[in-house]
């Protein structure tokens, strides 16, 4: 399939000021969906997580790849007075531009939102800061860690009786570059009929509450933290993470039916679901403690595969816990093409995720590798601003870009 029919961003231009997840994160998520990004990054340390996890090359890490595919590195200097007057000049030919310096930052440099709306008033311009701007505390800087701490999102996590456990990823991070993303796709909507662009203000604070989700709608009516249940769901029995015979397998039972068929045609428990005390979910969420511990004992008897094999055939949803190598190998992954290979200059060999888009039966693809650091500078600036070699040369050996 042509990917050009995959990319319905394809000819929107963003400036990505952003480092570390969030910011990233949303550009990676317009340029996936055609949207031409460029990053600007300091000249000689480049982002922060070209230093952060597993290294590739010289200047390319785990970290940094995972939130800059499908964009290209320019290396402006933002220190300097040239090199902020520069990319004015860029962002006046621009759609988007996302930002998450420190607060008060870009107006310093004159690169905030007013500065740039001057230039071009159709600017769409994404701000991402640590809390909001309608809180007293806007101007504190904020950190993924920090923010599941304050909103209640370690709270929620781990076994009944363990204290308080971080999610496993940058969740608030990732949560607030997708919000992001959605609210700049918005507004671009809104763009073709009023012709003007708007101030976006996000923050991680704001997106950590958002994704409590009905667990905060749960403390909130019953005016206290809800239990914890760890790989189990809080309502639905068995609906979780247990143990067969060779390996950890999820089982989700969702209702009465299932749960007959559950234990009549799998574990072979035909007594469970004529038991008052089972027979409904209601009634096995209340006396769950009565009914894990036979369940986790008969299920043990089973070897994984065999379990999965009869409870596709009864139509229960379940499916093997991988560890993530497994995950990545596996032949579901090689199948939907989520995964991506490519060849690194300098590293050899490469892989990374693929975007998770499927637009009319294809997927959207990685059309730029991460970057290097710096890698696209001399091009784009060719290219969006028409500059030629005597500029190029000169703002190079001043040191204004790399």
């Amino acid at each position: 399939m042509n990917q050009s029919l995959m990319q319905p961003l394809a000819g929107v231009r963003v400036l990505d000021l952003s480092r570390v997840m969030a910011g990233p994160l949303c550009g990676m998520a317009l340029a996936d969906l055609g949207a031409d990004v460029i990053k600007v990054e300091h000249p000689e340390r480049g982002d922060d997580t070209r230093d952060w996890g597993v290294r590739i090359g010289s200047g390319n890490t785990s970290y940094f790849n995972s939130c800059n595919r499908n964009k290209r590195s320019l290396c402006v200097d933002l220190q300097d007075p040239e090199g902020q007057a520069l990319v004015r000049e860029i962002a006046a030919t621009c759609d988007v531009v996302i930002q998450n310096f420190k607060y008060g930052g870009v107006q310093k440099m004159g690169l905030g939102y007013d500065d740039l709306r001057q230039l071009n008033p159709e600017i769409v311009y994404c701000s991402i800061s640590g809390y909001s701007v309608l809180s007293q505390e806007k101007a504190r800087p904020g950190y993924d860690l920090v923010i599941q701490g304050e909103t209640g999102l370690m709270a929620m996590n781990g076994e009944e009786g363990q204290g308080p456990l971080k999610f496993g990823i940058a969740a608030v991070d990732m949560f607030t570059g997708m919000y992001a993303a959605q609210a700049i796709l918005a507004v671009l909507y809104e763009r073709t009929r009023t012709g003007e662009g708007r101030h976006i203000q996000m923050s991680l604070y704001d997106s950590g509450m958002m994704i409590t989700s009905y667990y905060g709608l749960t403390a909130w009516l019953n005016q206290g933290d809800p239990a914890k249940f760890g790989n189990s769901h809080p309502s639905i029995v068995p609906y979780g993470v247990f143990d067969a015979a060779d390996g950890p397998l999820v089982i989700a039972v969702g209702n009465n039916g299932q749960f007959r068929r559950f234990c009549d045609e799998v574990i072979q428990c035909p007594e469970l679901p004529a038991d008052p005390k089972f027979a409904t979910n209601t009634e096995r969420a209340k006396n769950r403690h009565a009914l894990l511990p036979i369940l986790l004992a008969r299920i043990r008897q089973f070897a994984r595969a065999e379990l999965i094999a009869r409870m596709n055939a009864a139509g229960i949803p379940c499916g093997e816990v991988l560890g993530l190598y497994e995950a990545l190998q596996s032949e579901r992954t090689e199948q939907t093409q989520v995964w991506h290979r490519f060849e690194d200059s300098e590293a050899g060999p490469q892989g990374i995720h693929a975007p998770p888009y499927i637009i009319d039966g294809g997927r959207a693809g990685v059309r730029h590798p991460p970057p290097h650091l710096g890698e696209h500078t001399q091009e784009v600036l060719r290219e969006w601003l028409g500059m030629d070699e005597g500029r190029l040369e000169s703002l190079s050996r001043r040191g204004v870009i790399k």
